[in-house]
């Protein structure tokens, strides 16, 4: 299962410390980044973007974790990876979602089948999970983005 702690600020600053900054929305930080073609080119066309106006439809509703375990390895969510989090998408069969069931916080698929809600793991040596009569089952948001910060 992925745990999941609420990004503190120290951790924020660390991983926009390579990028532009200013204020904007809930999260705090205006991301901007640059566009460049992943294969060996002779020139290079840059472009400014505006990485939280990417990401971020619902700003109110909106804000990041970050993910312990590798339970949804095989979705690109990876441990340490920071998931950003809009409560205001309604889920639907295949969205990542981080859930919670009885206290316990959850990065899983969404899957829903005869008004039954299952969360799926993407990697296999994960069972799923099935919340069970009497448990309560809280669906938080639906992530929209992963962020896994690279060694420099």
């Amino acid at each position: 299962m992925c745990n999941l702690a609420t990004i503190s600020k120290p951790e924020l600053d660390a991983l926009l410390q390579a990028t532009d900054v200013g204020d904007v929305w809930g999260v705090g930080r205006r991301i901007s980044a640059q566009l460049i073609e992943a294969g060996v080119t002779n020139a290079l066309e840059l472009s400014r973007l505006d990485l939280m106006e990417q990401l971020i439809k619902h700003p109110q509703a909106t804000f990041m974790l970050r993910v312990r375990g590798d339970s949804m390895k095989d979705a690109g969510i990876m441990d340490g990876s920071v998931v950003l989090v809009d409560k205001a998408i309604q889920p639907r069969n295949g969205h990542v979602v981080v859930a919670c069931i009885d206290n316990e916080y959850l990065c899983k698929y969404f899957v829903q089948r005869a008004g039954r809600v299952r969360l799926k793991a993407a990697n296999n040596t994960y069972p799923d999970i099935t919340p069970k009569d009497g448990q309560t089952l809280e669906i938080w948001g639906v992530v929209v983005a992963s962020i896994l910060q690279h060694k420099c």
